[in-house]
């Protein structure tokens, strides 16, 4: 199960967030586990590494496509901008040419869907 980000010592009662960012955590989470990098670097506010901001911009890309997020949203669990969040979902729409990056990018959206799709049921 994925667990959202909350930083080291702020309970989770404390902090306000915006109804889409929880859904973004999971996505981070998700991310940085199958990337294999620190949530600490997925929001960080430098562009960090290549590999670092792919993985960002992939995690950008999925909350919006996957669980609908609007791009404020997005921006706000990442401490960016909407417009920057639009970049990085083109972004990875266009490295979606690359047959082997798609097969990636459509298991990870599998992965979130089923995750969504059993919160629902259980919320019933």
């Amino acid at each position: 199960m994925f667990q959202p980000f909350i930083p080291a010592g702020v309970s989770e009662r404390a902090i306000a967030l915006p109804a889409g960012t929880s859904a973004c955590n999971a996505v981070i989470s998700l991310i940085a586990r199958e990337k294999r990098i620190p949530i600490r670097l997925l929001i960080h506010p430098s562009r960090c590494r290549v590999g670092t901001a792919r993985a960002r911009q992939l995690a950008m890309y999925l909350s919006h496509v996957v669980l609908g997020c609007s791009l404020t949203e997005i921006g706000d669990a990442f401490g960016r901008d909407r417009t920057t969040v639009s970049h990085a979902c083109a972004v990875i729409e266009d490295m979606r040419d690359d047959p082997a990056f798609d097969d990636d990018v459509t298991a990870l959206e599998r992965c979130l869907e089923a995750r969504r799709d059993g919160e629902a049921n259980n919320a019933h």
